[in-house]
């Protein structure tokens, strides 16, 4: 039989583990990317961070409701969305895109903030725009753009499927360099919280406009690229992807051997984003179907 000295450890240990399983939200109050970047290992659990930055996200998103609009888009730019590393962000590592939305024909321009200049090309290459609903404590629910992947999940076995690091030509899989992204039984993404179309949430998609809002009040336009140089939108400094035009196509020859290498692409590649159809869209697709005729861009749907 069990003494009351054993009893009492048990009841102890019990209350240790519900004290844990609070959230840190509750308490703790984020004043600084720093702050973000001291909860490294209580969001890491299983590995490093390669690839997994819908981590970081879900971390911010969880705790929204506790912390104002200003403290939660700072907390935001305290990673590299690609990469999922720490950054300290500033003018230098500020990225504005001109990215896909998820649906067709329709793009946003925005900012990100990276830890390096390759992450430009990967986000060009598979990173899309979606909406998603947040609750913070000044603002309540708003409305916010992010960068968004597709559900790797959708094939948990490509996780085990072997490839080459670009940069000592070992053989790896996903499994063991991004021991963070983990399937669920049920075919969703651990810890990671999904957009308003279904998609992976990875990043916020700073100060997000349309394409004709951009290309109406940018100041700055360049013909030939020259990295490191600052541009100037709404009064915000920062380095265009325009400007890594040509170090993107050189990378892409030279098997992707900077950056994340060949991490993060191997993750999108399994489920990249198809890109849905809008409203507007499908109505116009219905009237044409309806009226025998295509419709014209003059047409009023």
């Amino acid at each position: 039989m069990w003494s009351v000295t054993m009893w009492l450890t048990l009841y102890a240990l019990c209350l240790l583990e519900l004290v844990r399983a609070i959230p840190t939200a509750v308490t703790k109050e984020f004043r600084s990317v720093q702050d973000l970047h001291r909860e490294y290992h209580n969001i890491f659990r299983f590995g490093n961070r390669n690839a997994a930055s819908h981590l970081w996200s879900s971390f911010i998103l969880d705790r929204s409701e506790q912390m104002t609009e200003d403290t939660m888009k700072m907390l935001f730019s305290g990673f590299c969305a690609v990469s999922g590393s720490p950054v300290r962000p500033s003018e230098y590592n500020k990225y504005g895109l001109l990215l896909d939305t998820v649906f067709e024909q329709e793009r946003r321009f925005g900012f990100m903030h990276y830890c390096c200049w390759p992450c430009v090309c990967d986000t060009q290459d598979f990173i899309k725009v979606d909406t998603k609903t947040v609750r913070t404590k000044d603002k309540g629910e708003q409305q916010y753009h992010f960068a968004v992947v597709g559900n790797p999940c959708a094939h948990p076995e490509e996780l085990s499927r072997p490839f080459f690091q670009p940069f000592d030509g070992r053989q790896v899989t996903l499994r063991e360099v991004a021991q963070e992204v983990r399937c669920r039984p049920d075919g969703t993404l651990e810890g990671a919280i999904m957009s308003d179309h279904n998609f992976v949430i990875i990043s916020m998609f700073f100060d997000s406009v349309n394409e004709r809002a951009h290309e109406e009040s940018s100041v700055t336009a360049y013909k030939v690229p020259q990295p490191g140089r600052m541009s100037v939108f709404e009064n915000q400094a920062y380095q265009s992807e325009f400007e890594f035009r040509d170090m993107c196509e050189q990378r892409k020859h030279n098997g992707y051997n900077s950056g994340m290498g060949e991490i993060f692409r191997k993750v999108c590649e399994i489920n990249p984003i198809t890109r849905l159809r809008s409203s507007a869209q499908q109505q116009q697709q219905q009237q044409e179907l309806t009226t025998g005729r295509k419709m014209s861009t003059n047409d009023t749907l």
